[in-house]
């Protein structure tokens, strides 16, 4: 059997501009491993396909510009140069002629080349997007290999510059967001109220992960990511490097937006009550609630139940009087009963300063319990009764958060790998990242180019 394969492309005044065996094939063989099209046959078939078409896209851009607008007379060429393309299916170096301008129209140039306006960037939309959705989500040496190895890309493709070019994505995406501010609320009182019924709450989660610093290769910095979790709407992803990025409440404030927020809407925002959070969640809302979360209350007091269990092989009454403390400790905050709990905190701490035991880890004991006294000071003005918010099935707890830092930092940034990031590429894979497992790099891309929304219906 022989298979041959012919593209044919007609202009719109049905001049035949291709008409080429792109790919030719001979089955002699009745086999598995021959049955269709392989790999590299399909690989050599699209390439051949897009080389033919972007030439005569290319031709006939050059064409229509290739006459004078005012006289119609055809301008000269001065010289060609070749512009090279890079395509998701191959690299297409294109001749590009250099046209004089008629002399019947003034000009602040003698020539120009009018490749130069359709070619307004050397790398295809559809290959960046692949690009920087596929390395938002493996390494850039393993993208590259997997983009050698199903698309007809050339020998180009390299690690070096996939992240470059997710780099220029993401400061693309960066260069859309509007101006920080200290508050996005917006308004009056008479206004809200008219306002159409909200569909519901947004429960907003924020946490930090650690990535290992290339410039200081002994220290980590913070990541901190975050996830919007609508009550009828999409889930949102978002994160940043704070220390790099100029506008993080623009950045928060662009996925509320994006999810519908009303400002008679219900807002809660979630954290683990860092310093560098209580300043970021303001302002979005008149609506807006900031609280504590459960869950990393009850790390704090599992890992001293850890210690106080330790302290049993050492002094049981003790021990058991320890244990009888954390239990009320946590009952107290359960019930949003910070002022207690923090004085009950306090005098486990003393109590733990003059005790004498064998117990090795009595000093780490001690100093846990004044570190969890710290934690409690600082943020008992957003300690809400967690049982209360239970029983009416309000959030308590940034549980899913911890899985956003898991599938937003960790896997992508290797923590078990310790590999190490410079603060600028973390925040910028970040972005692309966020994007990616939310689903919307491709409308961001859509937005850009409106032909890929078009090719993708």
């Amino acid at each position: 059997m022989r298979v041959e394969i012919q593209l044919r492309i007609v202009s719109d005044d049905e001049t035949m501009l291709c008409d080429d065996a792109v790919l030719r094939l001979d089955r002699a063989e009745h086999r598995l491993a021959t049955l269709g099209v392989s790999l590299a046959e399909a690989k050599t078939l699209l390439a051949n396909v897009q080389n033919r078409l972007v030439a005569a896209q290319a031709a006939d851009h050059v064409a229509r510009h290739r006459s004078c607008p005012a006289c119609g007379r055809p301008r000269p060429i001065k010289g060609y140069e070749t512009v090279v393309f890079r395509t998701a299916f191959g690299v297409v170096r294109l001749p590009s002629p250099r046209l004089v301008h008629c002399r019947c129209q003034a000009a602040n140039r003698r020539t120009f080349c009018p490749l130069t306006g359709l070619l307004t960037e050397h790398t295809a939309p559809e290959l960046l997007y692949l690009e920087s959705k596929w390395a938002s989500l493996v390494s850039y040496g393993l993208t590259a290999d997997l983009l050698k190895e199903v698309l007809p890309v050339g020998t180009t493709a390299n690690a070096s510059t996939i992240r470059n070019h997710l780099h220029k994505v993401a400061r693309r995406c960066d260069a859309g967001l509007g101006p920080e501010q200290v508050g996005f609320i917006d308004g009056c009182p008479a206004d809200w109220k008219e306002l159409p019924v909200p569909e519901g709450p947004i429960v907003v989660g924020l946490d930090g992960g650690y990535v290992r610093n290339w410039d200081d290769r002994k220290a980590s910095f913070e990541v901190i990511v975050g996830k919007s979790v609508p009550e009828n709407r999409e889930h949102r992803y978002f994160g940043c490097v704070q220390t790099v990025d100029n506008r993080p409440k623009r950045r928060i404030f662009e996925v509320l937006r994006s999810q519908g927020l009303q400002m008679n809407q219900d807002l809660v925002f979630l954290t683990d009550g860092g310093d560098n959070l209580h300043a970021l969640v303001d302002g979005f809302s008149p609506c807006a609630e900031h609280y504590l979360d459960w869950f990393h209350i009850t790390m704090s007091l599992t890992v001293l139940g850890q210690y106080a269990k330790g302290l049993a092989h050492h002094n049981v009454e003790e021990a058991t009087a320890m244990q009888t403390a954390l239990e009320r400790i946590k009952w107290r905050l359960w019930h949003g009963d910070a002022r207690e709990a923090l004085i009950r905190i306090e005098d486990l701490a003393e109590d733990l300063d003059v005790l004498e035991s064998g117990y090795p880890n009595l000093a780490r004991f001690a100093k846990a319990t004044a570190e969890f006294a710290t934690y409690i000071r600082s943020n008992r003005a957003i300690i809400p009764n967690y049982g209360e918010r239970r029983h009416n099935d309000e959030p308590i707890s940034t549980a899913f958060v911890e899985s956003t830092v898991n599938v937003v930092v960790d896997k992508r940034f290797a923590k078990k790998q310790q590999m190490q990031w410079s603060k600028v590429g973390a925040h910028r894979m970040v972005q692309i990242r966020t994007r990616t497992l939310d689903g919307t790099l491709r409308e961001t891309f859509a937005a850009w180019y409106p032909a890929m929304a078009a090719n993708a219906a």
